[in-house]
């Protein structure tokens, strides 16, 4: 498509219903409306200082070093296809990259390198930027970018949240070369898997001396499903799907939240019953102990009374 006839299509779309149907077309408009941008505007990208870049590292925390093996992977998934891989903070801005030293020089012009800020006010409808708006994996392929000057490029894109279930970033493939749109699901799956492991393993790191447990598959989320439960099987911890799966909150984990009131599902009266039987048989050979029977099984006595009212099991008149 010609540069004008992208400028065209692009303010074209501000006076259809196209922005209330489409993802690209309502970035679009945020583009125009909310951050005042020109598609045909050729402006210098906003780079982050040597400071600025280091604070941003230190920023992602736990993620930077959980991510590494998987951006490793990832680009050997789709290096040979030309690509690069970034890694993100939530400002847009990489961190950190793989690349091709034959294609470095071009992705540098492209601006696809570290500390170039992608966000979606300063760059228009980008890949990163887009996906950080919208907070779900996408793609934005070539005449699909804002700005004419970046209708060269394909990037797909998923977001990474940090343990907390924050967004923290995004973990982007994106490449300049023509012919990319045949590999489009593939490069999706692709990332999709990478941002699941760098998130899990962050997740995992944080709370290591904890169990971690899935609430059900990821689907089509950038985001798996996990939660941290402490030796009294309490949730400590919580990703950005499971806090959307079980409706947790922060509060709700600092107050105290059962795992056992997380299960959903067919399983879960068989493993509430599973969950009383034990309970009775550490009971009934501590003698009807509460404290005996909480020392048998792991757990705190208050953890045992609280389990025990939550399952309406009658409390022993031994309790000492």
């Amino acid at each position: 498509m010609a540069p004008q006839g992208h400028a065209h299509r692009v303010l074209a779309s501000l006076d259809s219903s196209q922005a209330a149907l489409s993802t690209v077309a309502a970035s679009w408009r945020r583009c125009v409306t909310v951050h005042g941008l020109d598609p045909e505007r050729r402006v210098s990208p906003h780079v982050l200082s040597d400071t600025e870049l280091r604070e941003a590292r230190d920023g992602l925390g736990v993620i930077l070093p959980a991510a590494q093996s998987s951006l490793d992977s990832l680009f050997r998934a789709v290096g040979h296809a030309g690509c690069c891989v970034l890694l993100t903070d939530a400002s847009g801005a990489p961190v950190d990259r793989r690349g091709g030293a034959a294609d470095d020089d071009t992705f540098k012009r492209w601006g696809l390198w570290t500390g170039v800020v992608w966000s979606e006010a300063s760059e228009g409808t980008n890949g990163v930027g887009t996906c950080l708006a919208e907070q779900r994996p996408l793609t934005i392929h070539r005449d699909e970018h804002f700005h004419t000057k970046n209708i060269g490029l394909s990037c797909t894109v998923a977001p990474i949240y940090d343990p907390w279930g924050r967004l923290a970033g995004a973990l982007d493939v994106s490449s300049c070369r023509p012919g990319l749109g045949d590999m489009v699901d593939l490069l999706r799956s692709a990332v999709l898997d990478a941002a699941r492991r760098i998130e899990a393993e962050a997740f995992r790191q944080t709370f290591a001396k904890a169990r971690v447990m899935v609430l059900g598959e990821a689907g089509a989320r950038s985001s798996t499903p996990l939660v941290a439960v402490d030796r009294d099987d309490m949730v400590i911890g919580a990703t950005h799907a499971a806090r959307k799966v079980a409706r947790l909150t922060d509060q709700m984990i600092q107050w105290g939240a059962p795992a056992a009131d997380l299960l959903a599902g067919p399983e879960g009266p068989q493993v509430v019953e599973a969950e009383r039987a034990a309970l009775r048989r550490a009971l009934s050979q501590a003698g009807g102990s509460v404290s005996g029977a909480a020392r048998a099984l792991g757990i705190s006595r208050a953890t045992l009374h609280r389990k025990m009212n939550r399952l309406d099991l009658h409390r022993p008149s031994r309790d000492a």
